[in-house]
């Protein structure tokens, strides 16, 4: 048992001066392995009378049980140490800033929506907003367009179930029900630009369901079609960002304006690219006219004292003449590619014009 004693003492300071889990291994393979030195005294008891065999071996167990349990605080100790160790050289300064994954970037409507705001703006033009789902009456009849008209029809609009009353109200096929509901609030003079959604049953490369529009109207004492070409010319000139921008007024028919007129503006075609500005050909991207007077009555104006005129235009439209945008369908389709090729950074947006902050409401 002397001998046992020395063996226990000196495998305990071995496991004491372990440095590394792999030496604790080590040391507890040589101790208590198949061929370890305590398992090679275990089975040496079988040669020994049975007397001799029961202490031996109560002693054995004893200085097992010692070793294993001095290897298992041991390894205890030094795993702690070893995650400390890797904690310490891993270590993230939480404090810096992470990286930033992407810039945001302003959609092209939106920016498209500010400009027109900001020059209209400029020109004495107050913001009016409306309803999306409109009544026949301010969609339709209001604005002089007769039952049989195209329009109406269950292709064309969008059509809600009928109420109580049997009447169907409809999402609105354009902006235009916003200046009946501006002149039956208010008193000439007026000057509005009604940006909003429309939609119509229409969807191909150049249609949407739902797009933008922007109404313009100008109601008052004395107004004349010199106003309307002067406000448009100068519009179309600041938008595009061309001075001498040809523009021309072309003879055309809408129920609501009376005489009406398309608003074409000069560009270049070459191989199929398109500039915009003096050249041989002309591109359409509005209407226009001066407000026909049965809406002026429907709106309990006397069109012998006040007269006025109209324009609307699709944002969509102008922001693909203006920045090459080919679709209009990828105006909707979410595509983070597509906003990092054509939107804008928020540093990057239009410049404010001067009266954008006292005439937009």
């Amino acid at each position: 048992m002397q001998s046992l004693d020395a063996v226990s003492s000196e495998i305990i300071d071995a496991i004491g001066a372990a440095d590394s889990l792999d030496a604790l291994e080590a040391i507890r393979i040589d101790a208590l392995g198949k061929k370890g030195r305590i398992s090679l005294m275990m089975r040496d008891l079988g040669g020994i009378d049975a007397e001799a065999r029961k202490q031996a071996g109560q002693a054995l167990n004893k200085a097992k049980d010692e070793i294993a349990a001095a290897i298992e605080a041991k390894q205890t100790l030094l795993a702690s140490a070893a995650l400390n160790a890797r904690l310490s050289a891993e270590r993230l300064d939480v404090s810096l800033p992470s990286r930033p994954e992407i810039d945001a970037r302003l959609h092209p409507l939106s920016r498209t929506i500010e400009e027109v705001i900001a020059i209209f703006a400029e020109m004495g033009f107050e913001v009016a907003e409306g309803p999306d789902i409109e009544s026949d009456y301010y969609n339709f009849t209001a604005l002089n367009i007769p039952p049989e008209h195209p329009a109406r029809q269950e292709h064309d609009t969008f059509y809600l179930p009928a109420d109580a009353n049997g009447k169907r109200k409809v999402l609105r096929t354009h902006t235009s029900p916003v200046q009946i509901r501006t002149m039956e609030a208010n008193e000439p003079p007026i000057r509005i630009i009604v940006p909003g959604r429309t939609y119509r049953s229409d969807h191909d490369a150049t249609h949407s369901p739902m797009f933008h529009q922007c109404e313009g109207l100008v109601i008052g004492d004395g107004i004349h079609m010199g106003h309307l070409k002067g406000c448009l010319i100068d519009f179309c000139r600041t938008f595009f960002g061309v001075d001498d921008l040809p523009v021309r007024f072309r003879p055309s028919y809408f129920p609501f304006t009376e005489p009406s007129a398309e608003v074409d503006i000069g560009c270049t075609r070459n191989n199929g690219a398109l500039k915009i500005g003096a050249g041989d050909d002309w591109l359409e991207i509005l209407g226009s006219g001066m407000v026909n007077p049965r809406v002026l009555e429907n709106c309990g104006y006397d069109p012998e004292k006040y007269q006025g005129f109209a324009f609307g235009m699709g944002i969509e439209r102008i922001a693909m003449l203006k920045y090459g945008i080919p679709d209009l369908r990828t105006f909707y389709d979410s595509d983070l590619r597509w906003m990092r090729h054509y939107g804008f950074l928020p540093f990057d947006a239009p410049s404010i014009h001067a009266g954008l902050a006292g005439g937009a409401v």
